[in-house]
C-alpha cells in the first residue's frame, strides 16, 4: 500500500481543472476526426479500391475495434501504474501518424493495416483520460465532466464529416488523410508540455490511502461479481452497435438512397451528428448529475428512456422518403443516442476504487466497442450485401433497420442495471 502521490501537490484551481478538461476533450476530438474520416470517404474509397460493403464494414468497424479493444486493457493497466498524461500524448501521436499514412495506401490490405495502426494508437486514449478526469473532479461533478469530455466524439464527427467531405470533393480522399492526421501530431506535443498528471484518488474523500493497482484478474473478478457493471457493459455494447450501425452507414445511405454528393453529405451530417450529439452528451451529464442527487438509478434510467424515444426517430430516418425529414430524424437520433456515455462511465468508476479506474474504463470500452464498433458496421454491411441481389440500393435501408430491434434489448439491460445500482454502490463503499 502506498500513500497519495505527490506529483500534483496542493489544491488544483478550477481554471486549471477546466483547462485539463478542455485539452482532454480536444484529444477526443482528434480521436473521432481520425476514426470517422474513413466513414465520409468510404464511397470514394470503395470505387477506387473496388471494395464490397462487407469490406467497408471490416475497415470502419471490426478490424479497428479488434485491436482497439484488445490493446486497450494492457495499455490501461500500464496507465494505472505509470503516468497517464504520457500515455494519452503518445497514443495521440501514434494514431495521428497512422491516419496520415492512410493516404499512401494502394490496396485494401495496406489500408487495413493502416486502420490497425489507428486502432492501436487510439486504444491508449480514453481509459487514462477517464481516470485523469475522475482525479480532477469530485464524484458529484464527474458525470458532467465526463459528458463534456464525451462531446469530443461529436465535435470530432462534426469536423471529420465537414472537412473530409470538402477535401474529398476538392482534393481527393488521400489528401484528406494527410490534412487531418498531421495536426494531431503537433497537438500531442502541446498536450504533453501543458497538462499535469493528477494525484490518484485525491477527489475521493473517503479514500485516505491509494492502494497499489490490483492485478487484471482481481479487477475482472470484482467487475464480474458486480451485477450493475455486467448489465451496464452489455447495455452499452448493444447501444453502441446501434450507434455505429447508423453513424458509419449514414453517408452511404444518403448517397445511395437520397442522391447526395460527398460534400453535401459532409456539410449536412457534420453539424447534425456533431452539434446534435454534443448537445445530447452534455445534457445527459447535467440531467443525470441533477436527478442522481436523489436517486442514483437515474444515471442509467435516463439513457434508457432516451433510447426508447430514439427508436421512432431512427425509423423515420431510415424509411421517410423526404430527405429533409429523414435528416431531421437522423439528428434527433444522434442527440438521444449520445446521452449514455458520461453517466455510464461515471457509474462504472463509482463501483471501483481509484486504483482500478483506467482498467475499468478499458474493460467497459472492450465490451462496448467489441460488440458495437466491431459488429455494428460489419453486420449492416454483410446484410446489405446479402440483400443487394433482390433489393438493389434498398438493401442498405433494410440492413440498417436492424438497429431498431437491437435498441429494445439495450433499453431493457440499462433498466435492469439501474435497479441493481443502489445495492452495488453500498457494497463498493
Amino acid at each position: 500500500m502506498q500513500t497519495r502521490e505527490t506529483s500534483n501537490e496542493g489544491a488544483v484551481s478550477n481554471l486549471y481543472r477546466n483547462y485539463v478538461l478542455a485539452m482532454l476533450t480536444l484529444v477526443y476530438v482528434f480521436n473521432f476526426v481520425d476514426r470517422q474520416l474513413l466513414v465520409i470517404l468510404q464511397e470514394s474509397i470503395k470505387r477506387d479500391l473496388h471494395l464490397s460493403d462487407t469490406q467497408l464494414g471490416v475497415l470502419s468497424g471490426f478490424t479497428f475495434a479488434l485491436f482497439y479493444v484488445t490493446l486497450g486493457i494492457p495499455i490501461a493497466r500500464l496507465a494505472d501504474k505509470t503516468n497517464r498524461r504520457n500515455t494519452v500524448a503518445a497514443s495521440l501521436a501514434i494514431w495521428s501518424i497512422m491516419t496520415a499514412g492512410s493516404g499512401l495506401v494502394r490496396n485494401y490490405i495496406q489500408l487495413l493495416l493502416a486502420r490497425v495502426g489507428v486502432g492501436i494508437g487510439e486504444a491508449g486514449g480514453s481509459p487514462p483520460a477517464h481516470a485523469m478526469l475522475s482525479d480532477y473532479f469530485p464524484p458529484e461533478k464527474r458525470s458532467t465532466a465526463l459528458s463534456i469530455y464525451s462531446t469530443g466524439i461529436y465535435f470530432g464527427i462534426l469536423t471529420g464529416f465537414l472537412l473530409g467531405g470538402y477535401l474529398n470533393q476538392r482534393l481527393g480522399w488521400r489528401t484528406a488523410f494527410f490534412v487531418v492526421g498531421i495536426p494531431g501530431i503537433i497537438f500531442s506535443l502541446l498536450f504533453y508540455t501543458s497538462v499535469k498528471e493528477p494525484q490518484r484518488g485525491v477527489m475521493d474523500r473517503d479514500e485516505a490511502l491509494v492502494i497499489d493497482p490490483p492485478s487484471l484478474r482481481e479487477v475482472l473478478k470484482r467487475l464480474y461479481s458486480t451485477k450493475t457493471f455486467v448489465y451496464l457493459a452489455m447495455a452499452t455494447g448493444l447501444h453502441v452497435f446501434c450507434i455505429y450501425g447508423l453513424l458509419n452507414w449514414a453517408p452511404s445511405f444518403l448517397a445511395r438512397l437520397h442522391g447526395m454528393t460527398q460534400s453535401e453529405i459532409g456539410a449536412l451530417l457534420g453539424p447534425i451528428f456533431g452539434i446534435g450529439g454534443a448537445v445530447g452528451s452534455f445534457a445527459g451529464g447535467l440531467l443525470t448529475d441533477y436527478l442522481g442527487k436523489r436517486d442514483k438509478g437515474w444515471y442509467l434510467k435516463a439513457p434508457a428512456y432516451a433510447i426508447i424515444v430514439s427508436i421512432p426517430c431512427a425509423a423515420g430516418a431510415l424509411f421517410l422518403q423526404n430527405t429533409v425529414y429523414s435528416v431531421i430524424c437522423l439528428g434527433l437520433s444522434a442527440s438521444l443516442h449520445s446521452m449514455y456515455l458520461g453517466p455510464s462511465v461515471a457509474v462504472a468508476h463509482s463501483l471501483v476504487p481509484a486504483s482500478m479506474r483506467s482498467l475499468t474504463s478499458a474493460i467497459l470500452f472492450f465490451v462496448l466497442n467489441f460488440i458495437g464498433l466491431g459488429f455494428g458496421p460489419l453486420v449492416v454491411g454483410m446484410i446489405s450485401d446479402q440483400l443487394t441481389p433482390s433489393l438493389g440500393i434498398e438493401s442498405l435501408r433494410w440492413a440498417m433497420s436492424i438497429i431498431i430491434i437491437i435498441s429494445f434489448g439495450s433499453t431493457a439491460l440499462f433498466l435492469i442495471a439501474a435497479k441493481k445500482l443502489a445495492v452495488d454502490l453500498k457494497l463498493a463503499r
